[in-house]
């Protein structure tokens, strides 16, 4: 867990704020709270896999109160 993105578990799905609340999902693939990044793909799949990229958590922070968009519940297995 992290200072700044308390909540972001691998295997999370989340929206990035840029996104919009109609944006697409990710899951988290990795998180380094040490060095401020994790590692997201798109979800759901697309049936050749989906491209992970690394993003800092701080880009993960909404608009407002410095927090990211909702997480789900759980983990979504593939």
């Amino acid at each position: 867990m992290t200072r700044s993105t308390p909540h972001l578990h691998q295997g999370n799905c989340i929206q990035l704020p840029h996104d919009g609340e109609d944006g697409p999902f990710y899951q988290v693939i990795g998180v380094d709270d040490r060095g401020d990044r994790c590692w997201l793909r798109r979800w759901p799949m697309a049936r050749q896999g989906s491209p992970v990229f690394e993003i800092p958590l701080h880009q993960l922070q909404g608009p407002s109160k410095g927090q990211h968009r909702p997480v789900l519940a759980g983990r979504h297995e593939g």
